[in-house]
């Protein structure tokens, strides 16, 4: 077999009706590639073998070439490691004949982009870092590395061809299984696996439910407050968002009606409200059903991380009250696993199926074969269930030290809700400028979401909204008398 070159062989045009030499061609295309930053230091470049069969030249030119640039200091080359660009290039700065590969940064009002964009929140620090209270942030040292990693290994040893190819768009079937018999078990879910479809996460699934259920000026219910990214998908389809307010018994469902009877959706999140962490009652739930139902709307139900309740059993969904398919269930593994497995599923009405598969192919092809086949496994074989009640355990005293330092500290002035279940906690205050706070904790290491970015409409009640699960037991007070020491 022929073999390939091992460097990245940039692009280099050689012209031999030219009056430079062929090695001078080839020197000036490397130089200006490597003054000009498009070749960075450590890269390999091609031997002279490879790179005189991709040219068709003879090698002598490429062997001058390279001897004149080794000469110089551009390329560096060891024995056993090929030749690479020189770790410490003698030109730092682009020549002036070499174009820098950096675009020159344009004024905003030369480039026109999407007015969409210009609602989106930019400045949000606190949804960037690591650290104590980041919300969505989970306990990684607790995730069973070591059986993750044996199935990892299991499935690469057994990857066969067809795996590389485009796989169902729908997801792994074996996965779709898998979380079916979780969901209708655990989560009192109505599906088969043939309703389940595979996503990114809980943000594509809302994506893709959007562009199926909604119309731009179409007017959709969500709770207020609520989760701000949400907001910005309806908004960017063109949706009108109908805040509709949130008390001790979830989404006022009443308050819907009277603001938009005839709205075509609401979304929700009835197990554990984001963020106030309230669970929707019994009366409630079927109030809104029967609206849903009544008015031909449909009903998104986000349930992000319902798994954990530490002063009951498990809430069930509220997909498996209705009995008339116009509910859209939302799930996702980021909370409960971690983050980056970038895994989440739509159950999705059986008589709507194609249509959110035609929705999906419009976007991406399908999702990655090699994790779903993965996750398949460590759900199918027991691990993911045991995983959930170890971190349960974990989870509810990190929530019990978490209130407890709260209540040491703030006493009567800080209002705790949503500690019931979960991965965060809200902590009501008034008086103060949360956002601003919420800047300088950022700087300290402190990732304190502000209650009242999460409002629609006036009042925004100020406060935090506080992940724990990614801050021990033990970190816990000097973190919460960090607060309030930025608060003063």
């Amino acid at each position: 077999m022929k073999r390939v070159p091992s460097g990245i062989i940039p692009v280099i045009s050689v012209d031999r009706k030219s009056p430079d030499a062929l090695y001078q061609q080839i020197y000036d295309a490397y130089r200006g590639a490597i003054v000009g930053r498009t070749l960075r230091p450590g890269q390999r470049v091609p031997s002279t073998r490879m790179l005189a069969d991709e040219l068709g030249i003879s090698r002598i030119p490429i062997l001058n070439a390279y001897s004149q640039l080794l000469a110089e200091g551009y390329f560096e080359s060891r024995v056993g490691s090929g030749t690479v660009v020189s770790r410490s290039l003698p030109d730092q700065s682009p020549a002036p004949h070499v174009r820098s590969a950096r675009p020159e940064k344009a004024k905003p009002e030369a480039r026109r982009i999407s007015k969409r964009t210009t609602a989106v929140d930019k400045n949000v620090p606190w949804r960037r870092g690591w650290g104590p209270f980041g919300v969505s942030q989970v306990a990684f040292e607790h995730f069973p590395f070591p059986v993750w990693n044996r199935l990892i290994t299991r499935q690469s040893r057994h990857s066969f061809a067809k795996s590389l190819d485009y796989g169902d768009p729908l997801g792994l079937k074996k996965l779709r299984t898998a979380i079916a018999n979780y969901v209708r078990t655990a989560r009192g879910v109505r599906c088969e696996d043939e309703q389940i479809m595979i996503v990114s996460g809980s943000q594509q699934a809302l994506e893709i439910t959007t562009r199926v259920l909604l119309d731009p000026g179409e007017s959709v219910w969500m709770e207020d407050p609520g989760y701000r990214f949400a907001y910005r998908v309806f908004g960017f389809h063109g949706c009108k968002v109908v805040p509709v307010p949130v008390d001790h018994d979830g989404l006022n469902v009443a308050e819907g009606i009277r603001s938009a009877r005839h709205a075509r959706a609401a979304l929700v999140t009835p197990s554990h409200q984001y963020p106030l962490g309230v669970t929707m009652s019994a009366s409630r739930r079927l109030q809104l059903l029967t609206w849903a139902e009544q008015a031909g709307s449909w009903i998104i139900e986000d349930d992000y991380d319902s798994e954990y309740r530490y002063e009951s059993m498990p809430i069930a969904s509220l997909q498996g009250l209705d009995h008339h398919a116009r509910v859209i269930y939302i799930g996702t593994f980021s909370k409960v696993l971690f983050p980056s497995l970038r895994l989440g599923y739509i159950v999705i009405p059986a008589d709507l199926v194609d249509t959110f598969l035609a929705v999906r192919l419009s976007m991406d092809i399908g999702p990655s074969h090699f994790f779903q086949a993965v996750l398949a496994d460590f759900i199918g074989e027991g691990h993911f269930s045991r995983h959930i009640r170890r971190m349960r355990v974990v989870y509810g005293e990190r929530r019990s030290a978490l209130m407890d330092c709260v209540r040491k500290e703030f006493g009567n002035s800080a209002e705790i809700t949503g500690g019931q279940a979960g991965m965060h906690l809200s902590m009501a205050l008034s008086g103060i400028r949360d956002r601003e706070i919420a800047l300088r904790a950022a700087t300290e290491n402190l990732w304190l979401v502000p209650l009242s970015s999460s409002y629609l409409t006036k009042p925004q009640r100020p406060g935090f909204i506080l992940g724990f699960g990614s801050t021990s037991a033990e970190q816990m007070p000097t973190a919460v008398r960090k607060i309030h020491a930025l608060i003063g």
